[in-house]
């Protein structure tokens, strides 16, 4: 067995997130989806970049938040996406090792530019994303990395990147050599419209492929096709080892075999940005379940974790998230 050095190597999407505060009428005026993900190509990118407020660049994508949110609680991370050797792409790569995350895939020398995602934060707090995927769909089954995977306790993998058919071969490869080498696979839904999509297959991927399962509430009802949650869960049922269902302010719901564990949302002082709430949520739960603790207390770290990150602006925790986590446990 290859020593695990990694307790997580986070596989998805790189991108540069751009974050900009505006209000309904900007989100009216450049028609823009509130409160979703919508896919742009380079040329609407050029041209809501341009028209967007000053902003603050910071590497992102949603996998990528989360291994930066997993390194600030002090696990040992590594991530695996793709950049173009462009500005944006050294912004990436500096930026994500600056967190502590190992970032060793190579930049693509040409193709597409890097990606980029621009989020317009209103003041409600909610936030709309526009997505240029660019060099961040070029990842193959080439930098998958058999002993990066082997050496990790869990990989995590977003359903955003499931579009690329050489990417789909990538994941594919890396679930194999991840059970291959007794390391577990977690996936997160990612979205609705991914699961609107791919529902069969993703629904193939739970049944054989996926140890731990991250969605929301929307995606796992859009899922198994229903409206209600409870005959949602029903279905998912002991599917996978482990499944943690978010609900927004309602908390989560952590499903562990035939236990129900129901978390808590952590209290806030105001919603400001919703960012990173899911990433974060990932983060914490992944960092409480390699260090072998109960389903609560993985979905209570989880919530804390979210919690900080809707605080503030951005997906990148400002307060010292190893700290925070330890002071609420103990309280």
């Amino acid at each position: 067995m290859v020593e695990k050095t990694h307790d997580l190597v986070g596989i998805g999407n790189a991108i540069v997130d751009v974050i900009s505060r505006d209000d309904d009428a900007f989100l009216a005026a450049h028609d823009i989806q509130k409160a979703g993900m919508t896919l742009i190509d380079a040329d609407r990118a050029r041209l809501l970049y341009d028209a967007m407020g000053p902003g603050v660049e910071i590497s992102g994508g949603s996998v990528a938040n989360s291994t930066a949110g997993f390194a600030a609680l002090g696990g040992r991370v590594r991530f695996i996406g793709k950049v173009k050797d462009d500005q944006l792409g050294q912004v990436f790569a500096h930026d994500l090792r600056a967190t502590g995350v190992d970032f060793t895939t190579p930049m693509a020398p040409s193709g597409e530019p890097t990606a980029r995602c621009l989020i317009i934060v209103t003041p409600d707090g909610q936030r709309s994303m526009n997505t240029f995927l660019g060099a961040s769909q070029g990842l193959t089954e080439a930098d998958i990395v058999p002993e990066e995977i082997a050496a990790a306790k869990v990989i995590y993998l977003e359903g955003y990147l499931w579009d690329p058919i050489e990417a789909k071969k990538a994941f594919l490869k890396a679930m194999r050599l991840a059970h291959e080498a007794g390391t577990k696979v977690a996936l997160t839904l990612s979205d609705s419209f991914c699961v609107d999509r791919y529902r069969d297959e993703f629904r193939d991927l739970v049944d054989h492929h996926v140890d731990i399962l991250f969605a929301n509430e929307d995606e796992i009802k859009s899922l198994y096709q229903t409206d209600d949650f409870e005959q949602a869960m029903k279905a998912l049922g002991q599917k996978v080892e482990l499944a943690a269902l978010t609900r927004s302010e309602k908390g989560s719901v952590v499903l562990h075999g035939s236990e129900r564990v129901i978390i808590n949302a952590e209290p806030i002082a105001k919603l400001v940005d919703a960012t990173g709430a899911g990433d974060l949520y990932s983060a914490g739960f992944l960092h409480a379940y390699v260090r072998g603790q109960d389903a609560r207390t993985m979905g209570r770290v989880a919530s804390i974790c979210a919690a900080e990150i809707i605080s503030h602006y951005g997906a990148r925790p400002e307060a010292d998230l190893a700290a925070l986590v330890a002071k609420v446990m103990s309280a």
